[in-house]
């Protein structure tokens, strides 16, 4: 019901985000997400380091510069357009492209050593790309301190602020991902596939036009096999039986 996605292959990379990692998980996504058989995606990062962001060799050779962010780009448009959840499994450090990956996951659970950061001011490449998603999913003051002191925050702050939906013990993170995606595992594929798309349609409209499409995406949502499933099976007080 849901696929694990390491962010990488090898840890001794802190699992940065080089080309073949990004194609990698581009190609990954995208399969996923036309699996039927699928209602989440799990990624998660392999020793301490979720992803300690794009891959700094790579991108100090010019040649390379242009494709790494255009794949950076295209990744973030196949996380979008992915019609089931992403979920972020992070226990360690997300850094830079690293932290934008969270940011741009419809979820995220971390453990409580975990830490975010976005550290390019530091080396002199602000990280304009992963202020992206974070200006948009935490609030504006921390992600600009985060942004223009290049300081980390821990999981807390990142809970309170609105970068990761939820904090465990270490050893309780594996339970917590299984619990989350069979509760996505339960809903209907069609239904949530619906709903993620115009849950990012809707957040940059006006809240007046917003409203206008949310009614009629209701009224589309009444017509889905699924829906009438739904709401017969509440009649008949029994468990409904999705089409996918």
């Amino acid at each position: 019901m849901q696929f694990s996605i390491p962010v990488v292959h090898r840890t001794n990379i802190k699992n940065t985000l080089s080309i073949v990692a990004l194609q990698h998980l581009i190609k990954e996504i995208k399969n996923a997400g036309d699996d039927l058989s699928l209602k989440s995606i799990v990624l998660c990062g392999n020793g301490p380091v979720f992803s300690a962001g794009h891959n700094l060799n790579e991108l100090s050779i010019p040649e390379n510069q242009k494709m790494i962010f255009s794949l950076a780009t295209k990744l973030m448009n196949t996380m979008i357009d992915c019609p089931i959840p992403i979920i972020a499994c992070v226990d360690g450090i997300a850094a830079a492209s690293g932290c934008q990956l969270v940011a741009a996951s419809d979820m995220a659970i971390c453990s409580n050593r975990s830490s975010f950061s976005t550290p390019g001011v530091n080396l002199g490449l602000f990280c304009s790309t992963p202020g992206i998603p974070l200006t948009r999913v935490m609030s504006k003051k921390t992600a600009a301190y985060m942004l223009f002191t290049g300081t980390p925050i821990n999981a807390e702050e990142a809970l309170r602020t609105g970068l990761v939906s939820k904090v465990v013990q270490p050893e309780e993170l594996d339970d917590e991902i299984t619990k989350l995606t069979i509760l996505i595992g339960q809903k209907s594929r069609s239904v949530i596939t619906l709903g993620k798309k115009f849950f990012y349609r809707q957040i940059d409209e006006n809240i007046k036009m917003a409203y206008r499409n949310g009614e009629q995406i209701m009224l589309d949502n009444l017509e889905l096999n699924d829906c009438k499933e739904g709401l017969q099976s509440f009649v008949e007080k029994r468990k409904p039986n999705w089409s996918i």
